[in-house]
C-alpha cells in the first residue's frame, strides 16, 4: 500500500491469504522431522481442539496464536520459538499450506465434510465409511505420493492400502479421524498420510513483508506527468504530523494561534523537504561524514540512525556535519563494498532474501544449540565452528602403487615416449582446445581389474591395446583375478593357463609383447577364452615351450597367482571387470566398451585441470613423483565401501534437550556407555578418542557376533578408536536366556580391566566357545588370566535384564531396526540396518575410522585437547561435536574478521549473556543501496535471535555524484502484530515520512526472486509521483498474483539446450494452463504457478513427437522414471525459488526444427490470420492515457478483430480496472502477459530501461506459443492506417521489421548520433532503425534462436553501464548482422523530430517522440502535432465518466449489502 500524508507519507502493502498459525507451526515443526511433527499433532490435538471450540476467528485471534506459540514452547527452545514467531510473520510457511489446500480441492471433495478422506481415489466422510473404502481399496491403483508428505510413522509396509485425511489440524473431526488411521498404521494396517484442509477457508487476507520498495527520483527532463486531476478522499486527521508535531490536535487546544500554527507547519515542510542540489566538494565525502555521525551517536540508536540516513538520504544529504572522520580499511574489501557475515557464513543480499536467511539461522540454531548445550561457549564455540570442514568426497580412490598390479608401459621410462618434453610446466603452456598433451609423466593411470575368462574381458584388453599402439599418454596397468586354489592348474582352467603364459612370455621376452600380442587376437568378441584357445596361441607362437612346464602342476610362472584375487577382495570392489583411472573407479554405465573409450578421454581432459591448477599453485613441481602426489589426495582410501563412502549421511544428535521420549533415550545412552579400548590407554598420552563406534546386534545370533568381534580385532590394530556394544535381541521382550553372551560382555565391561575384558569377550564370542556354552559350560569356566573373577560372576549373576530392554527400545525408536538387526554407529553416524547376509569386516573398520576422522573428527578432537579437557568426557565430547558438525550442510567456508584499531569505524553491539548468540559481521558504506537493505535487516534480526554485532563502516573518499538517489523501505517485521481489539492487524507496511515535495518519484517493488506482483489498488500513478500536486493520502496495494517455477533443460545426447523444446504446465484438472519455449541461454524455461501441485510435460506436437524427457532433479516425481506419459509433478510449496533441471532425448529425428511454435493445420492458421495481435507497454497515467488513445486510433482504421497484448509488470489498478469496459465498448480482445527478468541476465535498475530491456529482450517467451506474428506499437503513437497491411507484409525472411529514421528535418542533422562514430562503421550502408513500431514474425524469430542471439549480445554489452544507451533500438540494431532486420517504408512512421512536414501527410503512424532540442511536453506536442488526438481523448474520457458513473450507481444501490471484496482485474476478455 503506498500513502503520502501532508505531502510527505506514502506506504505501501503487499497482500496474501492468512492461515491459522497452528498449521503454519506444524510446518515448521515438520523441518526438523516427521516424528516431531506427529509428536506436535498427537500431543497438542485435545488443547487446540477446545480452544477453537471456544473462539471466534474475529475476536480471540490473539489468544489463539499464543496458545500455539505456548504449546510450541513444549517442543521448541526459547530461540526456535522466537524463530517461529518471525517465520509466522514472514508468513514462511503459508504456501505449504495452501498447496495442500489446492491438492485437496483438486480431490473434489464431498459437499458439506469439514475433512474427508481419499483411498484409492475414493472418498469417505466419516470414520464408518472407511471400512468399506478399505476393503474395496485393493482393486484401485494407489495414489501419487509426493515427496516430504506427512506419513504417519508405521511399519514400512508397501502392500497396504494408502489413505490420504484431508483435515485441518486441532478441529474434532480431524480428531476422530486420526485416533482410527495411526492406530491403524502403527499396526501396519495401512498407510495414512495427512495434507492439511480448511473446509472453510477465512477470506481474510493479510499484509506479506520479506520485500523492499524504492521510491526513485526520476529524471524530469521530458515532462511526461498526466494533467488529470485525482479524485481521493481528504482525512486531516491522518495528514497532520509533521516531525512529531500534531498540527489537528494542536489547533484544536489553541483555536487562538490558528495562524501562527500553520505558519510552522509550512516551515517544518519546507525544512523537510529541503534537497538543494549540493557542490561537487560537498559531495566528496558524504560516505566519511554519514558514517561519522553514525559512530557519534549511542549503539542503541546507530542501527536506526544508519537506517535513517541510508533510506531517506536525498533529503538527508545536505544536512550532514561537517564532522570529517577517514575510517580505517581493512580485510581487503574495497572501499564501498558490503558484506553481511552470519557466523562468519556470507549472505549475499542480491542473492538472499528473508526467506532464505531465516533458512540459514534456523540451521545454525541446530549447531549453536548444541554446542551451547555441551558447555561449549563463546571462543571455543566461534573456533569449532569455524573449523575447516572437509567436504564429503563424490570420488573416492585406490591406491595404485600395489604390486598386485601389471604395468604394461611407463610413459616416464619408456623408450618409445622418449621424444616428448617432461616438465610439468607444460601443462600450463597453451594448445588448442580437446587436444591431449603428451608429456613423459604419468599423468593419466588406468588399472584394468579383469577375469580372463570373462567375454567382457576381450574388448577392454582391445580397448587397451588401442590406447597402447596410439601412443595415447596413458599409463596401462591390469589385475588378473583368477582361481587361488593351489589344486588348480593350467591344464583345465584356463584362467590359470592365461596367468601363466603371461608370466612365461614376461620372464622369456618382454611385458608389454606378452599382454599387447596376447592370443586375445585369436578370440572373437562374444567368445570366452578356453584352455584350448591358450594352448594352441603357445604353440604356434612358442613351439620351442613346454606346455607341461608352464601350465602343469609344477609351474615355475605361478608367481603372485593370488596377489590379484588379494587385492581385488581388499578393495571392496563390486563384480569385474572393473577399471580404475587414477585410482578411482568407473561405474557400470561407464563401463560399457562402447562408451569406456570417450569416458576415458573426458577424464584426461578433466584431470589436466586438476594437475593445471597444481602445478600453477606450487603444489606440483618438476622434483615431485606425480603419481605419489596422486596418492596424497583426500580422496585416497583403503578400500571401496559404498555404505561408508556414500555421500547421504544420517547422523544421530546427540547434543538435543530431553524433550521427546527419542532424545530422552538417547541423552542417558550416551552419557551411560561404557568402551573397550586398546590396552585401556590411548598412544598419545591424552587418553582422547577420536572415534567413538557403536556396535548393534544381536549376540546370541553368529552374524552379531562376527561383527563385534570384527570390531574389537579394529581396535587392536587401532589406537584412537574405542567400542560400545548395544544389544538389539530378535523376538519380543529380552529374558535372561536370551542375552546371555551379551550380559557376559556388559559385566566384563563393568567389573575387568580393559586388556582382560577385550580378551574374555573375543573368546566368548568364537563359535567354538558358543558351542561350549550351548553344551553346559557354565560361563565362570571360561574366564582369562587376569580376569577378576569374583567380581565378574557377582556381577553377571545379579544383572537385570531392563537395561536390555531399554537399549531394544533405544534401537527401535532411535535408531529405527526391527528387533535383531545390525548396524554400527561412527561418532553418531548410522550405518545400517545390514542385509542378513551381509558382512562388515575389519578393512571395513579401518575404513571407517579413515573416513570419520578425515571429515571432521580429527580437526574437532585437536580443538577439544587444546580446550584442556581430558579422558572419558573429552572422548565424549568429540563424538558429540563430530556428530554434530558433520551432519551440519557443507558449505563455503567461513570467515573470520578481525578489526584492529576499530574504535572510530566499527559498531560493537554486545549479546546478551549465558545465551546462544549469533556473530554477526556487517561490512557496510552507509550511503549505499546495501545499508538501505542492511539496516533494518540487522535490527530485526537483533529482535529475533540474541546477536553480537559488529557493523564495520567501509566508506568511499572522493564522490563525485549523489551516491544514492531513491528513497527505500524494507518491509519486515520480527513477530505477528495485533490490534488493541486482540485481532490481527492488517500487517506490515512500508510508511515513507516527511519527503520533499520538488522531486518527481517513480515506485520499485524489488521483492524476491519468485515473486509477482502486481498493483491491484491505487489511484495515482505510481509511476509520476510529484508530490506538489498530491492534497491527500497516497497509497498503493500490491498483490503477489504468482510463484515462479523455473528450470534449465538439456538434451542429454548433445549436452546442449534442446533450442525450441515447448513446454506446458498445468493442474490435473486443467493440464494446460501455461506454455513456454526453452532458451538457447542456459537452457532456461519459466512458468508462471501458484502454491500446489503442477504437472510438467512437452507440448502437444512437434515437442512431443521428437523428444522424450528423460531424467529431472528438484521436482517432485521419482528423478530417474518419469511416468508413463513423461509428466513431471512439481509442487510449489515455499517462497523459496523452485529451480528445476530436465534432461531430454531425442526419439526420433526430423529435418524441420522444433523451434517454429504450435501446430501448422491450415485451419489452425486461417483463424490465426483473422486477428491483429498488438503488443504495446506503459507505465505511468500519462502513457495509459496515450495508450488507451492508440488503442482507439488502431481500432478506428481497420476491419480486422483486434486482440492487445499489454505488458502487465507496470500497468497501473486503474488501468486494468477500466480495460474491460473499454474492450466491451470497442469490441476488442486483450491480454495481461508478464516475464520475470531471470537472475542470471544482466538486471537493469532503472525502471525505463528494465521496460526497454522487456520490448526486445523476451519476444519468443512472452506470448502463448501459438501467436505467429505480433506488431509493436508505442504507447504514444496514432495509427492512420490498417495495420493489417503491416502484419501481412513480406519480411523476406527476417525475423522482424523496423522503420529507419527519417533524415529529412535537416535542423536536426547535429543530433543524428547514429550517422558518426561507432554506429556510422557498424552499420555500414544500412541505416539506423527506430523501435516505435516493429512487426515480429515470431514462428521465424523462434525458429532462427533470434531471442537467445539477442540476449546474449545483450549480456556481453550491458556489463558497460555506458553500452546500449537506447536499449531497445540500439541492441536490435547492434545485432543487424546477426539478426536481419527488414526495413520498412518510411511512411509507417512519421515523427516531426526527425520528419519534415511535407512527408506527414503520407504518413500511416504518427510518433510522439522526444524532441532533444525543445524538449517540448508530450500532451502540448500530441495537442499541437495530431488534429484527431483531443477527439480521441474526449472519446476516452466521456467513456471514463461513464464507468464511473455506473459503478457510482451500483455502490448506491448496494448500500443495504455488504460490500464485496474487489478482485484483481482479469487477464482474458473476449
Amino acid at each position: 500500500m503506498l500513502q503520502v500524508l501532508n505531502h510527505n507519507e506514502l506506504t505501501f502493502s503487499c497482500v496474501h491469504a492468512f492461515l491459522f498459525p497452528n498449521l503454519l507451526f506444524s510446518e515448521f515443526i515438520a523441518e526438523d522431522g516427521n516424528e516431531k511433527f506427529w509428536d506436535f499433532v498427537d500431543t497438542s490435538q485435545d488443547s487446540l481442539h477446545i480452544h477453537l471450540t471456544q473462539i471466534s476467528f474475529t475476536e480471540s485471534v490473539r489468544s489463539y496464536y499464543n496458545l500455539v506459540i505456548k504449546k510450541a514452547g513444549q517442543f521448541l527452545t526459547a530461540l526456535q520459538v522466537n524463530l517461529l514467531k518471525f517465520a509466522l510473520s514472514l508468513r514462511s510457511y503459508s504456501p505449504a499450506v495452501h498447496a495442500s489446500q489446492q491438492i485437496g480441492s483438486d480431490e473434489s471433495p464431498p459437499e458439506a465434510c469439514l475433512a474427508f478422506v481419499s483411498v484409492h481415489g475414493q472418498h469417505g466422510c466419516s470414520t464408518k465409511d472407511l471400512k468399506k473404502l478399505l476393503k474395496a481399496a485393493a482393486g484401485r491403483p494407489k495414489p501419487y505420493l509426493y515427496k516430504n508428505e506427512h506419513r504417519y510413522p508405521g511399519l514400512n509396509k508397501t502392500d497396504v492400502p494408502v489413505v490420504i485425511l484431508y483435515a485441518e489440524i486441532g478441529t474434532k473431526k480431524f480428531g476422530s479421524f486420526h485416533k482410527v488411521l495411526a492406530e491403524k498404521a502403527a499396526e501396519g494396517k495401512l498407510i495414512y498420510v495427512l495434507r492439511h484442509f480448511v473446509a472453510e477457508p477465512r477470506p481474510q487476507k493479510m499484509l506479506l513483508s520479506g520485500y523492499g520498495v524504492e521510491l526513485a527520483i526520476k529524471s524530469t527532463e521530458y515532462k511526461a506527468v498526466d494533467d488529470t486531476q485525482v479524485k481521493v478522499n481528504t482525512d486531516e486527521d491522518d495528514i497532520d504530523e509533521v516531525q512529531g508535531f500534531f498540527f489537528g490536535k494542536l489547533k484544536n487546544s489553541h483555536p487562538d494561534l490558528q495562524e501562527q500554527l500553520e505558519e510552522l507547519r509550512k516551515h517544518l515542510l519546507e525544512s523537510t523537504n529541503d534537497m538543494a542540489p549540493l557542490k561537487v566538494w560537498e559531495l566528496q565525502d558524504l560516505s566519511f561524514q554519514a558514517a561519522a555521525r553514525i559512530m557519534s551517536v549511542p549503539t542503541f540508536d546507530a542501527l536506526k540512525l544508519m537506517r535513517d540516513l541510508s533510506q531517506n538520504f536525498p533529503s538527508k544529504a545536505s544536512r550532514e556535519s561537517s564532522l570529517f572522520q577517514r575510517l580505517s580499511e581493512t580485510m581487503g574489501i574495497h572501499p564501498g563494498d558490503g558484506g553481511l557475515f552470519i557466523n562468519g557464513l556470507h549472505i549475499d543480499l542480491d542473492v538472499h532474501n528473508p526467506f532464505s536467511i531465516l533458512d540459514t539461522i534456523r540451521g545454525e540454531a541446530k549447531i549453536l544449540e548444541g554446542l551451547h548445550n555441551l558447555g561449549i561457549k563463546e571462543e571455543n564455540l566461534s573456533k569449532l565452528l569455524r573449523l575447516p570442514m572437509n567436504p564429503v568426497e563424490e570420488n573416492y580412490a585406490l591406491d595404485i602403487r600395489h604390486p598386485a598390479i601389471t604395468w604394461i608401459n611407463d610413459i616416464e621410462t619408456d623408450s618409445m615416449y622418449r621424444s616428448w618434453p617432461s616438465g610439468v610446466q607444460e601443462l600450463l603452456r597453451a594448445t588448442f582446445p580437446g587436444v591431449i598433451r603428451q608429456i613423459r609423466r604419468n599423468f593419466f593411470n588406468l588399472v584394468l581389474l579383469l577375469d580372463p575368462v570373462q567375454e567382457e574381458s576381450i574388448e577392454l584388453v582391445k580397448l587397451a591395446e588401442l590406447f597402447y599402439k596410439h601412443k595415447i599418454p596413458l599409463r596401462i596397468g591390469f589385475v588378473f583375478v583368477v582361481n587361488t586354489d593351489d589344486e588348480v592348474d593350467g591344464s583345465t582352467d584356463a584362467g590359470v593357463a592365461f596367468f601363466r603364459l603371461l608370466n612365461y612370455i614376461a620372464d622369456e621376452y618382454d611385458l608389454s609383447q606378452a599382454l599387447m600380442s596376447m592370443m586375445y587376437n585369436k578370440v572373437e568378441i562374444g567368445e570366452a577364452l578356453s584352455v584350448d584357445t591358450v594352448s594352441a596361441y603357445l604353440k604356434k607362437k612358442f613351439p620351442k615351450a613346454s606346455a607341461a612346464r608352464i601350465f602343469g602342476e609344477d609351474s615355475e610362472y605361478d608367481d603372485k597367482r593370488k596377489a590379484g584375487a588379494v587385492f581385488y577382495k581388499k578393495s571392496g570392489l563390486g563384480p569385474l571387470p572393473l577399471a580404475l583411472f587414477n585410482g578411482v573407479p568407473l561405474n557400470a554405465e561407464e563401463m560399457d566398451p562402447d562408451e569406456l573409450e570417450t569416458v576415458i578421454l573426458q577424464r584426461i581432459m578433466d584431470t589436466t585441470n586438476f594437475f593445471q591448477r597444481a602445478v600453477y599453485m606450487g603444489q606440483l613441481t618438476e622434483g615431485t613423483d606425480v603419481v605419489d602426489h596422486l596418492m596424497d589426495q583426500a580422496n585416497m582410501v583403503p578400500r571401496i565401501n559404498p555404505l561408508i563412502l556414500r555421500t547421504d549421511r544420517t547422523y544421530l544428535d546427540l547434543t538435543a534437550s530431553p524433550v521427546f521420549i527419542q532424545f530422552t533415550i538417547l541423552f542417558i545412552f550416551s552419557f551411560q556407555m561404557n568402551y573397550f579400548t586398546k590396552n585401556g590407554k590411548r598412544q598419545d598420552e591424552d587418553g582422547i578418542n577420536g572415534v567413538t563406534v557403536w556396535i548393534v546386534g544381536d549376540f546370541e545370533k553368529a552374524s552379531g557376533r562376527r561383527l563385534l568381534l570384527n570390531a574389537l580385532k579394529h581396535l587392536r590394530a587401532s589406537a584412537g578408536v574405542r567400542v560400545g556394544v548395544i544389544d538389539n535381541p530378535s523376538g519380543g521382550v529380552p529374558s535372561e536366556d536370551s542375552t546371555v553372551l551379551y550380559r557376559a560382555v556388559w559385566a566384563a565391561l563393568l567389573t575387568q580391566k580393559n586388556k582382560a575384558a577385550v580378551e574374555f569377550v573375543q573368546k566368548i564370542l568364537k563359535e567354538e566357545t558358543v558351542q561350549l556354552l550351548q553344551q553346559g559350560t557354565k560361563m565362570k569356566n571360561l574366564l582369562v588370566k587376569g580376569m577378576n573373577a569374583d567380581a565378574f560372576e557377582k556381577k553377571f549373576n545379579t544383572m537385570e535384564v531392563d537395561f536390555i530392554r531399554s537399549q531394544q527400545l533405544f534401537c527401535r525408536d532411535v535408531l529405527k531396526l526391527h528387533t535383531g538387526q545390525r548396524a554400527v554407529v561412527s561418532n553418531g553416524r548410522i550405518l545400517g540396518p545390514f542385509e542378513d547376509e551381509e558382512e562388515f569386516n575389519v578393512e571395513d573398520f579401518h575404513l571407517l575410522e579413515k573416513i570419520t576422522l578425515s571429515t571432521t573428527a580429527e580437526k574437532v578432537k585437536a580443538r577439544i585437547k587444546q580446550m584442556g579437557i581430558k579422558g572419558k568426557q573429552a572422548s565424549d565430547l568429540v563424538m558429540k561435536v563430530d556428530a554434530l558438525l558433520a551432519a551440519a550442510p557443507k558449505g563455503e567456508g567461513r570467515r573470520d574478521f578481525r578489526f584492529v584499531k576499530d574504535e572510530h569505524s566499527v559498531l560493537h553491539f554486545a549479546p546478551r549473556e549465558d545465551e546462544v548468540f549469533y556473530d554477526v559481521v556487517a561490512i557496510v558504506d552507509p550511503v549505499t543501496r546495501d545499508a538501505q537493505k542492511m539496516s533494518p535487516l540487522l535490527i530485526v534480526l537483533s529482535q529475533v535471535v540474541n546477536v553480537k554485532l559488529q557493523v564495520f563502516m567501509n566508506c568511499r573518499a572522493k564522490l563525485s555524484d549523489m551516491p544514492l538517489k531513491s528513497f527505500y523501505r524494507f518491509v519486515l517485521e520480527s513477530d505477528v502484530s495485533f490490534l488493541a481489539n486482540e485481532t490481527v492487524s492488517a500487517g506490515p507496511v512500508a510508511h515513507f515520512l516527511e519527503l520533499p515535495d520538488s522531486p518527481l518519484l517513480t515506485l520499485n517493488m524489488i521483492t524476491p526472486e519468485s515473486w509477482m506482483v502486481e498493483a491491484v489498488r491505487s489511484p495515482y500513478d505510481l509511476d509520476n509521483i510529484h508530490l506538489q500536486e498530491v492534497l491527500s493520502v497516497v497509497t498503493a496495494e500490491y498483490e503477489l498474483e504468482h510463484l515462479l517455477l523455473e528450470g534449465h533443460c538439456f538434451d542429454l545426447s548433445t549436452g546442449q539446450p534442446p533450442r525450441g523444446l515447448q513446454f506446458t504446465l498445468g493442474m490435473s484438472q486443467d493440464p494446460l494452463m501455461q506454455d513456454t519455449i526453452v532458451m538457447a541461454n542456459l537452457g532456461y524455461f519459466q512458468l508462471k504457478a501458484n502454491p500446489g501441485a503442477w504437472i510438467l510435460k512437452l507440448r502437444e506436437g512437434r515437442s512431443e513427437d521428437i523428444y522424450q524427457i528423460l531424467a529431472h532433479d528438484g521436482t517432485d516425481s521419482p528423478s530417474d522414471s518419469p511416468a508413463d506419459t513423461g509428466d513431471v509433478k512439481v509442487v510449489l510449496n515455499s517462497f523459496h525459488s523452485k529451480i528445476i533441471k530436465v534432461r531430454a532425448y531425442v526419439t526420433r529425428m526430423v529435418l524441420c526444427s522444433i523451434a517454429g511454435g504450435g501446430s501448422s493445420s491450415e485451419d489452425g492458421e486461417k483463424n490465426r490470420e483473422d486477428v491483429l495481435n498488438i503488443f504495446s507497454v506503459a507505465s505511468g497515467h500519462l502513457y495509459e492515457r496515450f495508450l488507451r488513445i492508440m488503442m482507439l486510433s488502431v481500432l478506428q482504421h481497420t476491419k480486422t478483430p483486434v486482440k492487445f497484448w499489454f505488458l502487465k509488470n507496470y500497468l497501473s489498478p486503474s488501468f486494468k480496472e477500466s480495460i474491460p469496459y473499454m474492450a466491451e465498448a470497442y469490441g476488442f480482445q486483450y491480454e495481461l502477459v508478464q516475464y520475470k527478468w531471470p537472475r542470471w541476465l544482466h538486471q537493469q535498475t532503472e525502471k525505463q530501461r528494465i521496460i526497454w530491456g522487456y520490448k526486445i529482450l523476451f519476444l519468443d517467451v512472452l506470448f502463448p506459443l501459438a501467436v505467429d506474428k505480433i506488431i509493436f506499437v508505442d504507447a504514444d503513437q496514432i495509427v492512420r492506417a490498417d495495420l493489417k497491411e503491416l502484419r501481412d507484409l513480406n519480411l523476406e525472411g527476417a525475423p522482424y521489421g523496423y522503420t529507419p529514421f527519417c533524415d529529412s528535418r535537416k535542423e536536426m542533422e547535429g543530433y543524428r548520433f547514429w550517422k558518426t562514430g561507432y554506429w556510422a562503421s557498424h552499420l555500414g550502408n544500412r541505416r539506423y532503425h527506430i523501435s516505435a513500431l516493429y512487426v515480429v514474425d515470431l514462428k521465424k524469430f523462434r525458429k532462427i534462436a533470434a531471442g537467445d542471439r539477442l540476449r546474449g549480445q545483450y549480456q556481453a554489452l550491458s556489463q558497460d553501464p555506458n553500452s546500449l544507451s537506447n536499449l531497445d533500438q540500439d541492441l536490435p540494431n547492434n545485432m543487424i548482422h546477426q539478426v536481419a532486420i527488414k526495413s520498412l517504408p518510411q511512411e509507417w512512421l512519421w515523427c516531426e523530430t526527425w520528419c519534415d512536414n511535407a512527408s506527414k501527410t503520407t504518413a500511416k503512424t504518427i510518433d510522439l517522440c522526444n524532441n532533444p532540442k525543445t524538449k517540448e511536453p508530450k500532451l502540448s506536442a500530441a495537442v499541437r502535432i495530431v488534429p484527431e488526438w483531443v477527439e480521441y481523448d474526449n472519446k476516452i474520457k466521456q467513456l471514463l465518466r461513464d464507468v464511473q458513473e455506473q459503478k457510482d450507481n451500483d455502490r448506491a444501490t448496494q448500500t443495504q449489502s455488504p460490500m464485496p471484496e474487489p478482485s484483481s482485474s482479469p487477464e482474458k476478455t473476449g
